[in-house]
């Protein structure tokens, strides 16, 4: 098992920042993939980002790429979602995902490849 604890978010105006935590406790020894996805309200959860136990391979979604950037410290076990250029429709509760395998890359957006997520955290950008 795997728990993911995500922390970092908040209020911003759009064109702010935010970063992102993921951190993971339990059975970390394997390697896994970690993703983040989003869920605004009345909306279905949607992916945005994935990296590779690696850290060499990173997926974006269109609408972020350019301006989030995923990384990750496999000493710390934490996985961090840096936020640039925000804007209201990024805002939205974001999970953390982890998967107990390394990514597929054609099948990465889809939820049910990750086995492990957090409670997620609020990212809320005013206009």
């Amino acid at each position: 098992q795997v728990q993911l604890v995500e922390s970092g978010g908040g209020l911003v105006q759009a064109g702010g920042s935010l970063r992102l935590s993921c951190v993971a406790s339990g059975r970390t020894s394997s390697n896994y993939a970690v993703g983040w996805f989003r869920q605004a309200p009345g909306k279905e959860r949607e992916f945005v980002t994935t990296i590779s136990w690696s850290g060499v391979n990173r997926y974006y979604t269109d609408s972020v790429k350019g301006r989030f950037t995923i990384s990750r410290d496999n000493a710390k076990n934490t996985v961090y979602l840096q936020m640039n250029g925000l804007k209201p429709e990024d805002t939205a509760v974001y999970y953390c995902a982890a998967r107990e395998a390394d990514v597929v890359a054609s099948r990465v957006w889809r939820i049910d490849e990750y086995d492990y997520w957090g409670q997620g955290t609020q990212v809320t950008v005013s206009s």
